[in-house]
């Protein structure tokens, strides 16, 4: 298979279960579940620990983009085994996987695009980063610091304010709309359409 042949790998980073659902941490879980609907595709589970939805986005025809979305079923620190497991089963080069995930140094809500770099503590970021090396896209959302004296754990594990909330559908829409500009037109396009 050429690379062009290659899909997209889009990567949703949360923390499986119910009781997950809302964290901060499990941004890349919302903005991944939009996707889905967006393509018209349900997750199915797969054999690497992931959930996958495969499809096409952008525009129809040619210039439609094939893409597998996933959400790791493991555990946000242990996120790069399933990514590699999916990059190897879709034989994906790793300039092709994007990582959606939540950013502390980010000001909610704010987003960022960038291809490779640090983990910055990230877990989920740091797993991916051991399994294949850093140079794979981010769709960093940001989340800001916690307040006062509350720890990093805490803050990330807790669902969003009531006062962020108000702000969370059009976030997760907005961040949904720049991995589709992202993969339609290139980073440099969707960096300057979307990095706040």
């Amino acid at each position: 298979m050429s690379d062009d042949a290659a899909p997209w790998l889009i990567v949703g980073l949360g923390n499986p279960g119910p009781e997950y659902a809302g964290n901060r941490h499990n941004i890349g879980f919302m903005v991944a579940d939009l996707l889905a609907d967006r393509i018209r595709g349900k997750f199915k589970a797969h054999k690497a620990r992931a959930q996958v939805v495969e499809g096409r986005m952008g525009p129809p025809g040619p210039a439609s983009r094939r893409v597998v979305l996933a959400k790791p079923m493991t555990y946000m620190n242990l996120s790069g085994g399933p990514v590699t497991a999916l990059r190897d089963f879709y034989k994906v080069p790793v300039e092709r996987i994007v990582a959606i995930h939540d950013e502390l140094d980010i000001d909610y809500p704010t987003l960022r695009l960038k291809l490779g770099g640090g983990d910055n503590g990230h877990n989920g970021l740091k797993s991916m980063t051991k399994s294949m090396g850093p140079d794979y896209h981010r769709v960093r959302c940001g989340i800001g610091r916690p307040p006062g004296r509350m720890q990093v754990a805490d803050f990330v594990l807790k669902d969003f304010s009531s006062t962020e909330r108000k702000e969370l559908d059009w976030f997760v829409d907005r961040a949904a709309d720049s991995v589709e500009c992202l993969i339609a037109e290139g980073l440099e396009r969707a960096q300057s359409a979307y990095n706040s």
